[in-house]
């Protein structure tokens, strides 16, 4: 969440940010609850100060055998206590209602952050490999969705019967090829630096408060009866790793992954990417996060994009990278980049990683600090980034479509073959 006391001072920048995301942001609000709040913290000490003052009389005033004073000290004592109470009472909801405003404010983008209205104002930053030419070829490029169940290695029916619309089974070299990407796109972290974490799927309630997707997003999580919820990310873990505590500058940069499967309610969505394994319910996912200084947190999120760039050049993917506009960054972020992968079902360049830094955004809702004796007293929130590194089924996608063959199968990338036992190319297999 933001600074109370920044937002307080600085009224009119917040304001005008929050415009630019499109973010509900009552700047008359704010200013009233944060007004009645401060009154009833003054309030509350003032009482506790009076209370305090005659409790030390009450001892001087025994001791010098005036009781009757003393009695009527500890009178003014207990109806102090019934005010105090009555006051805490009002501090504690003014407590309350400004922590609900102020977990319902968005992140404050970066003033690198473009400005614009939605994805059609995001600026193009680079772009990587050529799509292929399949009409020069000789042959009409085939959808996942249809090499997929032709060559028997997804199978949308049987998701469907075994679960509901928008999941999907993997069969043979379908679920090899899940498996060696995974195993491939941790191998090329963990050797550029990262530590690779295995988490729990489920988080609670506090967990996901912290890195922002609680309470505004709650329509977006699958929950147990227990009051858990299904991760949407493995982010949402490995940012709370080291909620509540205390880092030492030295430590940092640190730098995380983890694969996890993700579970996404995916509200709002209906009509969006319905066909194939682009947008559904659970998915696999590999996700990087870091921990930073605010001196180096936006270089740490250039080298992010950059790691999550590796993998697609390693597997030789055509890709690009756009810079998200103020009207379609997400709620956590200060600055997000986009890497997207060419697939030719679209003729077009789709998301496969959003690499964002939050500031302290997170780091202030999860109360994780770091402390450098040697450039300042006490400790400081650090700044907390994430990014898909890569989303799993897509890029399993555009293997299939980028690689396939006029006869229907598919070339295995140079880079996976290890991983796939030394199979070279994925023909029909077997119901």
């Amino acid at each position: 969440m933001l600074d109370a006391k920044y937002v307080r001072d600085h009224l009119d920048e917040v304001a005008e940010n929050m415009a630019n995301r499109h973010a509900s942001f009552d700047a008359g609000e704010f200013t009233a609850l944060d007004e009645a709040r401060r009154a009833a913290i003054a309030a509350e000490e003032a009482l506790q100060t009076d209370r305090n003052r005659i409790s030390k009389e009450i001892g001087s005033l025994m001791a010098a055998g005036k009781r009757e004073e003393a009695e009527a000290a500890k009178e003014s004592v207990r109806a102090i206590n019934e005010q105090l109470e009555a006051a805490s009472a009002v501090r504690e909801e003014a407590d309350a209602a400004m922590e609900a405003l102020m977990m319902a404010i968005p992140n404050l983008t970066d003033a690198t952050t473009p400005v614009g209205e939605d994805e059609d104002d995001n600026p193009e930053v680079r772009r990587w490999g050529t799509p292929r030419d399949f009409a020069a070829e000789g042959f009409t490029a085939q959808a996942h969705w249809d090499l997929g169940p032709a060559l028997n290695i997804i199978d949308f029916e049987r998701g469907v019967k075994l679960a509901e619309s928008r999941f999907y089974v993997l069969g043979g070299a379908g679920a090899r090829l899940e498996r060696a990407l995974i195993s491939f796109m941790l191998d090329q972290h963990t050797s550029r630096g990262y530590k690779e974490w295995w988490v729990p799927a489920l988080a609670n309630a506090a967990t996901l408060t912290g890195t922002g997707q609680l309470p505004k997003f709650e329509e977006d999580l699958f929950h147990t009866t227990e009051g858990l919820y299904l991760i949407p990310t493995a982010e949402v873990q490995l940012t709370n790793l080291h909620a509540g505590e205390v880092l030492d500058a030295d430590s940092l940069p640190l730098h995380y992954c983890a694969f996890t499967p993700c579970f996404r309610e995916e509200a709002g969505s209906a009509g969006r990417d319905t066909r194939g394994i682009i947008r559904v319910h659970q998915f696999s996912k590999v996700e990087m996060v870091k921990f930073a200084t605010p001196e180096t947190g936006f270089d740490e999120l250039e080298s992010m994009v950059e790691d999550a760039e590796n993998i697609l050049q390693q597997l030789k993917l055509p890709y690009r990278v756009i810079s998200l506009c103020t009207g379609d960054i997400g709620f956590s972020s200060a600055k997000t980049y986009d890497v997207e992968v060419w697939l030719p079902s679209y003729g077009a360049y789709k998301e496969i990683s959003s690499c964002s830094c939050c500031t302290d955004f997170q780091a202030r809702r999860a109360n994780i600090k770091y402390r450098d004796p040697a450039n300042f007293k006490g400790s400081r929130f650090v700044y907390t980034l994430n990014g898909s590194g890569l989303a799993v089924g897509r890029t399993m996608a555009a293997v299939i479509e980028n690689y396939q063959n006029p006869d229907g199968t598919i070339t295995v990338p140079e880079v996976l073959v290890p991983y796939m036992g030394g199979k070279t190319v994925i023909g029909p297999e077997e119901v």
